[in-house]
């Protein structure tokens, strides 16, 4: 039982991994939580159950959907590139 203020996840919560590392073994690419979850350095996960839960997927960036981003929060060199351009060819 977690005795921590406030207190680690559940180790079948969605953020089971928030809880506190109480045993560290980085050598050997593991750390064992409050929770009783064994976190794996690839992000796998062995719940105190012994059910085993793998890494996942990592989606390239080339297959990652792009995301619209207002020019009000770009830097000006990249909001209005015809300036840009605009200066580097009268240099």
């Amino acid at each position: 039982m977690c005795k921590h203020q406030p207190p680690c996840p559940d180790a079948l919560a969605s953020d089971g991994t928030a809880a506190r590392v109480m045993v560290a073994h980085p050598e050997q690419g593991w750390s064992l939580l409050c929770n009783g979850v064994v976190l794996f350095d690839d992000a796998g996960v062995l719940l105190p159950s012994g059910q085993e839960v793998g890494p996942r997927p990592v989606v390239p960036a080339s297959r990652r959907p792009a995301l619209p981003v207002p020019p009000s929060v770009l830097p000006p060199c990249v909001a209005a590139p015809t300036a840009v351009r605009a200066l580097a060819t009268a240099a």
